[in-house]
């Protein structure tokens, strides 16, 4: 708890950036489709970076950050993949955001689960990551609407998850207090 407390940085960054992407792609819905994935892939990297970042200057208290180091190169992978190819269809693009949210949302489920009995409010991770499977099964089950039609729906998941995320992270800030405060009471004097 207290590895997480210390970084509730990473998490309200990741959050901001998640609803910097979705402000952008609801409020430019002219945005042309090459635009939608370069602004993905740039998205996917730095969200990547961050994971890594985040779980390498954590590795000693984290039992499990290789799991994190995993997710930060899938989304690096994906992020680079999708610069270099931006010629990608929509259908195409579609199904990599889909298989991509699912796959963040069932990690983020599996944190909720392992964090369930350390924190209270585990459920911003629980709708997050409810939030992200949804997302992703719904862009599976309708390739064939278009990537423009779905931009709202991307954008306000981009947008709802940053919130959660941003939330999350001021809690673990505030657990983070917390526990400083119950350490300092337990010192002999």
């Amino acid at each position: 708890m207290s590895v997480l407390s210390r970084n509730w940085g990473w998490v309200v960054l990741r959050g901001i950036v998640s609803i910097l992407f979705g402000a952008l792609t609801l409020l430019l819905p002219g945005i042309t489709l090459a635009a939608l994935v370069l602004l993905f892939g740039a998205y996917s990297f730095a969200d990547g970076v961050f994971l890594i970042v985040w779980a390498i200057s954590n590795h000693r208290n984290l039992p499990r950050w290789p799991a994190l180091v995993i997710g930060g190169v899938l989304g690096i992978a994906l992020g680079i993949m999708t610069l270099l190819r931006p010629d990608l269809t929509a259908t195409a693009l579609l199904a990599t955001i889909a298989v991509w949210s699912v796959a963040i949302g069932i990690l983020t489920l599996v944190a909720a689960f392992r964090l369930r009995h350390e924190i209270t409010g585990e459920w911003r991770l629980v709708l997050a990551g409810l939030l992200a499977v949804t997302l992703g099964v719904v862009l599976l089950a309708a390739p064939g609407v278009g990537a423009l039609a779905m931009l709202g729906w991307i954008g306000t998941f981009a947008i709802a998850v940053g919130v959660l995320q941003v939330a999350f992270g001021f809690q673990l800030r505030s657990w983070g207090r917390q526990i400083d405060h119950a350490k300092l009471a337990a010192r002999p004097v």
